[in-house]
């Protein structure tokens, strides 16, 4: 996916300095940081509680067993060293900017009717580990796509050149209003994957698991 914005400092006239002082400045960058995704383990909820925290993405009637959640980051920061011209309207910069993103803290869930040690604990473990899985695949695969598409609109090679002390306040304003949302709606495309871990056909399974002892607890 590919996006270009041009902001309205870049469609003014080059400035025309006999020896381009904007040569000194160093080019424009996007510098791309995947968080490590940090797990924490909660086992203090019974299942009834886990059933409705998960209530929303459950469907009714389903127990939930274990629950995989991961707190959605995403941060830009930006600094744009600049030269003024002599007349002081004019100025180049060059913006710098670096991007994190990643799912972190994750916190897995597995309720307290089925203790660390157990058959069941381990079966449900093993299925919220899938889950946590897809959210570290999920950031890896797409973390290349997300430096080349801010690499394409920032990092053209040309510094930006428009009227003095607006170069800081339009970068951040699209930052805001363009690209964070568009790295939100990337990594919120995790959960169709989700889903189809969750099917019925593998809820029954962890149900049926260890001789039925999953099933007797949620009688």
């Amino acid at each position: 996916m590919r996006a270009s914005f041009l902001l309205p400092l870049l469609a003014l006239p080059s400035l025309c300095w006999a020896a381009d002082p904007c040569d000194e400045l160093p080019i424009p960058s996007v510098t791309v940081k995947r968080l490590e995704e940090r797990i924490t383990y909660n086992t203090t909820y019974g299942f009834r509680s886990l059933t409705n925290l998960g209530a929303s993405q459950n469907r009714p009637g389903r127990q939930v067993l274990g629950l995989t959640r991961g707190n959605a980051t995403v941060s830009f920061a930006s600094n744009s060293p600049a030269i003024i011209d002599p007349s002081g309207r004019w100025e180049c910069a060059s913006p710098q900017i670096t991007m994190t993103f990643g799912f972190t803290p994750v916190t897995v869930y597995v309720a307290k009717e089925f203790p660390q040690g157990t058959c069941a604990y381990k079966e449900i473990h093993e299925h919220e580990m899938r889950h946590f899985k897809t959210y570290q695949d999920h950031m890896a695969s797409i973390e290349k796509a997300l430096n080349e598409t801010l690499s394409n609109r920032f990092a053209t090679g040309k510094v930006w050149r428009g009227p003095a002390g607006q170069t800081a306040a339009l970068l951040k304003k699209e930052l805001d209003e363009r690209w964070l949302p568009y790295v939100q709606r990337e990594i919120q495309k995790v959960e169709a994957a989700q889903a189809l871990i969750d099917t019925s056909e593998e809820y029954e399974r962890v149900a049926d698991a260890c001789d039925g002892e999953i099933k007797k607890r949620l009688r």
